[in-house]
């Protein structure tokens, strides 16, 4: 009996029975949405397939789903470990800028936040704004200000917080070839420059200026 009789009797067509699915089809995919997962760990799946888009990946939207479903570890949200440089004093300005927030409160009970920028190649203080409430794009502007007369830096060092994990700001930073670099959670000694600053800030300028 011919293949086409034998599949005509057992009732499927000959293309599928010659049919070869390719394995590794999703493989591309699959390796640039786990990069994307790795780089903007707190993004859902809307923004990561924005990302893919922004990378130049036109795959269809339905296709990347389903890999992220099968892919994605259904867990608690938890930020992935950590592994920044270890600290060093930068060979040249703008190689790394640190940046933090601190809190602190008026005579009148009132809390304010200072958002620090600090370069360090030599701690110098780039920018310090003051205000209630300092959101990303509202941060994002000191930034686009201490570049205008500084320029970009390499990358740029911080902690966990809410206003740094943004997609505003990863946004931003890829926009300009900016390296994010987070510290591990719990480990400020990583950011040491930094919290040294907030520390001669906190005793130097806001305490004296209280009173």
């Amino acid at each position: 009996m011919s293949l086409r009789k034998a599949c005509r009797a057992v009732g499927i067509s000959d293309s599928v029975y010659r049919y070869k699915p390719d394995a590794h089809r999703d493989d591309p995919v699959i390796l640039k949405l786990q990069e994307a997962v790795e780089r903007y760990p707190a993004y859902g799946f809307s923004k990561l397939f924005k990302i893919l888009r922004r990378w130049g990946h036109s795959w269809n939207y339905k296709r990347v789903y389903r890999l992220y479903l099968n892919k994605r570890r259904r867990s608690k949200k938890r930020l992935p470990s950590r592994h920044p440089e270890p600290l060093a004093i930068p060979a040249t300005a703008n190689h790394c800028w640190s940046m933090d927030f601190m809190s602190d409160s008026l005579f009148c009970g009132r809390c304010f936040r200072t958002f620090n920028l600090v370069d360090d190649f030599n701690r110098e203080a780039l920018a310090i704004e003051i205000d209630l409430n300092l959101p990303a794009p509202r941060f994002i502007r000191v930034l686009e200000r201490a570049v205008a007369w500084r320029g970009y830096p390499k990358k740029l060092r911080m902690d966990n917080g809410p206003e740094f994990i943004s997609a505003a700001l990863a946004e931003w930073a890829e926009e300009y070839g900016i390296q994010l670099e987070f510290i591990q959670p719990g480990t400020p000694t990583q950011d040491s420059y930094v919290e040294r600053f907030n520390r001669t800030y906190r005793e130097y300028v806001c305490v004296q200026g209280i009173e």
